[in-house]
């Protein structure tokens, strides 16, 4: 009787820097967008604060331009990338993927749900969760396929977007100003709950997700075409070898700029500046429509950066935080709850724009040292951790042990 010849174990690849960079990077402007969310019932929504200043109006369309839509997509686009590259371990190691692969969704709608209840209500974790059962189904499929496919689901929720915000038009601004402000009649009660105790503040998550879960059909659909996009890009290996495509990378940073810029000028406009209230949900769909092409100008443009003589320095600065993603992410809105919330500070509704940026960037220059300086110590961040137990079934054995130069320099 033959014996089975033992597998040799495959040695781990080096990570990939310029997915962690970009990573990190995204973590800003996820921070941005939710933590003017987490001060205000006005923040970033179609309802204006009656009470805001120029400078307030300024910040917001600022934000409302340059972030919203945006990082939410790049993040998604390199969550279907690395699903690549987890499917390329699971082979190395000889293990079943789909096994895995539904033990880390699971994690992470458990992480989503807490963090929905007990933080903020604007979690992305229990989307990815069951919206990432789509790559599982389309794991075998061709990049070509994976492509087209991101390409049609895209078209589709799109013209339902702005086919809605065609309709809404239809409202006169005195019918829109009525409608936000029967709307804006919860926010006393809103600033009171989360001002209160900490009972009063899972009381105000808890009645505000059922609205947070009817925005995932909808939403859920670009979320889907990033992922089926990252999934083209880890097959084709869009983000490793960028040295012989750098053309084509300015090509469609150019394109890019062109082709987004306008709607998310328009959409700052209708959110913040001189368009009637009826045209809010008509800027919110453009901006969310035109949000791929600037998030592929900011990917094209990082990527360039990276590339550059001066490249290994911001690569340096953003990847240890992006190797950490979810323990940053989950840190973030655990910070903001303390500041916001009656957790902590309960500085809920006062504080300005300005004032929130500012602090979100403070916050974020912290996390930056901070994972830089765990990360050359560890080869996970903690939820990284636990969140690889619940994956491989079983206690990761070189949690502690110190990362190699070579992988110092990027994630998989």
């Amino acid at each position: 009787m033959s014996v089975p010849a033992a597998r040799v174990p495959q040695a781990r690849p080096p990570r990939i820097s310029e997915v962690d960079a970009l990573r990190g990077f995204a973590l800003l402007g996820i921070l941005l967008v939710n933590a003017l969310m987490m001060a205000s019932p006005y923040a970033l929504g179609t309802i204006r604060d009656p009470g805001a200043s120029t400078l307030d109006r300024a910040v917001e369309g600022l934000v409302q331009t340059v972030v919203v839509g945006k990082f939410y997509l790049m993040f998604s686009f390199l969550f279907g990338y690395s699903f690549t590259l987890q499917l390329d371990s699971a082979e190395r190691e000889g293990a079943r993927p789909v096994p895995r692969l539904l033990r880390r969704s699971l994690g992470l709608l458990v992480l989503g749900v807490l963090h929905a209840v007990l933080l903020f209500t604007g979690d992305i974790l229990m989307a990815y969760a069951v919206l990432g059962l789509v790559l599982v189904a389309a794991r075998d499929c061709s990049p070509r396929t994976a492509r087209r496919a991101a390409l049609i689901v895209f078209g589709c929720v799109s013209a339902f977007m702005l086919l809605l915000g065609v309709l809404s038009l239809l409202m006169s601004d005195a019918e829109a100003a009525a409608l936000d402000a029967e709307l804006a009649a919860g926010f006393p009660q809103l600033v009171s709950d989360y001002r209160g105790d900490a009972a009063s503040v899972v009381r105000a998550n808890l009645d505000q997700l059922p609205d947070a879960l009817l925005a995932i059909p909808v939403m859920g659909g670009f979320v889907v075409a990033a992922f089926l996009a990252g999934l083209y890009g880890g097959k084709s290996r869009l983000l490793t070898a960028t040295a012989g495509r750098r053309a084509r990378t300015r090509r469609v940073l150019l394109l890019g700029v062109a082709a987004g810029l306008p709607g998310a000028v328009f959409a700052g406009l209708a959110a913040t500046g001189p368009l009637g209230p009826r045209w809010a949900i008509l800027g919110h769909a453009v901006g969310t429509v035109s949000a791929a092409a600037l998030t592929a100008a900011y990917v094209c443009g990082m990527l360039l950066l990276m590339a550059s003589a001066r490249g290994a320095r911001v690569t340096a600065l953003l990847a240890p935080a992006g190797r950490m993603a979810l323990t940053n992410y989950l840190g973030q809105s655990l910070v903001m709850a303390l500041v916001f919330t009656g957790y902590g500070l309960a500085l809920y509704d006062r504080l300005s724009p300005a004032v929130v940026v500012l602090g979100a960037l403070a916050l974020y220059a912290a996390q930056l040292a901070l994972s830089t300086y765990l990360m050359a110590r560890y080869r996970y961040g903690p939820v990284e951790w636990l969140l690889r137990a619940v994956t491989l079934a079983r206690l990761p054995r070189d949690r502690v042990a110190p990362v190699p130069d070579e992988e110092v320099r990027g994630a998989a």
